[in-house]
């Protein structure tokens, strides 16, 4: 048995600052819910106004292309529907994502930086 865990950063399109109040209440809980369903642990997860930062433990045999593809699509659609103002956007996500392994540091400090994402300015 393994298990792989990825650091993901994602932003909206064009960066905006579009992921506060309700949506990012919501956008919790979806990446939340898709998560479970793919049997996926989030171990840390902040909500930025223009960025989410996500760390995420699955199976060796899903790929950072998968999980992106998943949660964005997923969430993209969901929010777009349920938030009318999102609709203006030619597309909620970027195509983009960083990603890395917790292999070049441990995963304490990869979840202590997310954590300290909101007392930053």
């Amino acid at each position: 048995m393994s298990l792989l865990r990825y650091h993901f950063v994602f932003c909206p399109k064009r960066r905006r600052k579009v992921v506060v109040g309700n949506v990012a209440t919501r956008l919790r809980d979806l990446l939340t819910e898709k998560a479970a369903e793919r049997g996926w642990e989030i171990v840390a997860l902040e909500i930025m106004p223009d960025h989410v930062h996500l760390f995420l433990g699955t199976d060796p045999d899903v790929s950072p292309t998968q999980v992106m593809h998943a949660l964005k699509g997923y969430t993209s659609r969901v929010l777009r529907e349920e938030f009318p103002e999102l609709r203006s956007m030619p597309s909620l996500w970027t195509r983009s994502y960083w990603v890395s392994t917790a292999g070049n540091v441990s995963a304490e400090v990869i979840e202590r930086y997310i954590a300290e994402q909101k007392t930053r300015d």
